[in-house]
This record gives C-alpha cells, structure tokens and sequence, in this order.
C-alpha cells in the first residue's frame, strides 16, 4: 500500500489554499462534528461500522479487516468518483481523514493514489483536530473583545450584521450556535450544531480573524440553547468596556416580530416556554401569555413578556465599564456604534 501522510499543522495551512479535506468516517460520525470545510464520503455506513466493531470485539482484527474488505471493494469505484466531483475547483491536495488516523483514512488515501489523484493521510485523524480544538481555548490569548449589550430586542444580532458588512472583526456567537441565546430562541430554527462542531466552527471564525487588533460580539450567558461558550472566550468577553445599546419599546417589539417570520406556524411551539416561565412570574400570569398566544395577539404577547419577563431579567446586567448608544433610527445608530468601537480600539 502507498502511505503518505501529512501532519495537522500543515493541513490548517493548506485549508486556506484550494486543498480538500475528505472525511471517511459515518455519516453519523460526520454529523456530529467534522473539520469545517471538509465533505463526508464514508468508507462504511452506520450499520456497516457496527458490524465491523462486533466482529472485531468477538473475533478479532483479522476478522473484522477481511469484513471491512468485502464491505468497501466494490464500492471502490463510486467512492472514486465522489471524491473527483468534489475535488473540481479545488487546486490542492487531497487530505483524507478518520477518527484516529487509521485504516479507513489509510485504505482511501492508498485507493486515491492508485488511481493517479494526489492524496495525503491526516496523522492523528479528527482525535488530533479535537486535541487542536481544546488547546487552543484553553492556551490562546485573545485581543481585547468588545461586546454590544442591551436589553431584549434591541437589534444587538442585526448590527453585528451591519458591521460584518462593514468589513469590522464579528463573532456572531448565535449564528455560529444556530440559536437566538433566549428562551425561545431555537424556535423556527433548525437543529443546533453539536458542542464539538460549534466549537470547530468557532475555532474557524477565530482563524480568519487571527491579526484582527479586537473583536467584536453580542453579550451572551455562557449557554447559548444547549451549546456551552468556551469558558476561556467567554470570560475573556468580561472584560472590557461594554457598548450598551437602547431603543424604545416599540422599535424592540418590531425587531422581535422581525425576527419570528411565520409567527402562526410556531404557535404550538411557544406555549412550552410560557409554561415554564410559571416558576418565576406567577400562574397568573404564565395563563395570560398563554391567551395572548392562543389569540394570536402577537404583538402584545411580544410587548407583555418583555415588560414583565425579559426587561426585569437582563436589566442586572447592566455594565458599569459602558459606552451608552442610541440605536434608533437604526441606520444612524449602527453609525454611531461603529464610531465607538474606533474610539475604544484607538483609545
């Protein structure tokens, strides 16, 4: 068998610069976290693998490799050629990879450069990338991190948005999470990543804003959904001067109504989080949500739980190191927060 490796430093250089990274792990492997970037064409299936594994557990590993031949040999050809459609405008090397740098990622690489296409072996596999991934949030230090805070539907999500567009340094945290950090925040959204790939992904972000003097973020709890924001990050986004932003009741409203498209559709999912907000506000008033919902009274609903729920909760967190911003009108406002965040990076 032909065997050429590649090491994961020299991997990370070669993301930037056309190679293809070709996960051969499951589909429910790579589902669950995969390097950024990088496009699944397992050797096995889920149920393949499984076989495999308990044959090796009862019978050995000469057994399970003479299984795991008989399994991949006539898909051989396909596999091929998924790799050569994915690999079109691509200019680097094929880098392949499994979950320890082992048989199913050697078995491919050596199948590739049979067939005459340039292809390495990740050493370490996705292990040595997770490794990668927990050193460098517990070890990195990070510029300083400014943080746009201020109460529920202010707009914080659409002016870092506006400053993405602008070409200024942005963590969205929530995007990254696929969660609007709330309560009901998941609700019309699709599933979240994992805890692992939300980490890849933010890993990523972080990479391409590596000579970046500061950044930027939105304040979060160290929860996002069910996601958890490295420790280190987070406590990281503490530390310096906060830019609170403020708007009136009924421009957050808008926002808030903005931002749940197709709010009827939803309706069912809304009444569990009212439900479990009885603990903190009372039956009394969990029921009068309840009715709001049911009525379809939107905007009121969206008004009355700011007013009683979410205004009281995050009024606390009110920073004492702030920049106070106006956000209204919006496009002014969003000007006004760029210019602040020039004054704190040149000050």
């Amino acid at each position: 068998m032909i065997q050429a490796t590649i090491e994961l430093d020299k991997v990370m250089q070669l993301r930037s610069k056309g190679a293809l990274l070709v996960d051969v792990r499951t589909p429910a492997e790579f589902a669950e976290t995969t390097i950024p970037g990088a496009v699944n064409v397992p050797l096995f299936s889920n149920e393949e693998r499984a076989r495999v594994g308990t044959l090796y557990k009862q019978q050995g590993k000469a057994a399970a490799r003479k299984l795991g031949i008989e399994l991949v040999a006539p898909k051989i050809p396909r596999l091929l050629e998924q790799i050569e459609t994915a690999r079109q405008g691509c200019s680097g090397p094929v880098i392949v990879f499994c979950w320890r740098g082992g048989m199913r990622s050697l078995a491919m690489t050596s199948f590739l450069n049979l067939a005459g296409i340039y292809a390495r072996q990740l050493v370490g596999g996705h292990k040595g990338f997770r490794c990668l991934i927990r050193t460098f949030f517990e070890q990195q230090q990070w510029p300083p991190i400014y943080v746009l805070r201020g109460l529920t539907g202010v707009g914080k999500t659409l002016v870092l948005h506006r400053l993405t567009e602008q070409g200024y340094p942005v963590v969205d945290l929530e995007g990254l999470a696929n969660h609007r950090g709330s309560a009901f925040g998941g609700l019309g959204l699709q599933s979240q990543p994992s805890q692992k790939m939300f980490e890849a992904l933010l890993w990523e972000r972080l990479q391409g804003l590596v000579d970046a003097e500061y950044l930027v973020t939105e304040g979060e709890s160290l929860h996002i959904g069910r996601l958890l924001v490295p420790k280190a990050f987070h406590q990281a986004m503490q530390t310096q001067t906060s830019l609170w932003l403020s708007a009136s009741l009924e421009f957050r409203t808008r926002i808030i109504l903005e931002d749940y498209p197709a709010l009827d559709q939803l309706r069912d999912q809304f009444e569990r989080p009212i439900c479990a907000l009885k603990e903190k506000l009372g039956r009394k008033r969990m029921e009068e949500f309840l009715v709001l919902l049911q009525q379809g009274e939107w905007e009121k609903l969206v008004r009355e739980l700011m007013i009683h729920y979410y205004d009281p909760l995050y009024l606390h967190t009110l920073p004492e190191r702030r920049v106070e911003i106006d956000l209204e009108p919006f496009d002014a406002g969003v000007a006004r927060v760029a210019a602040a965040l020039d004054r704190l990076a040149s000050g």
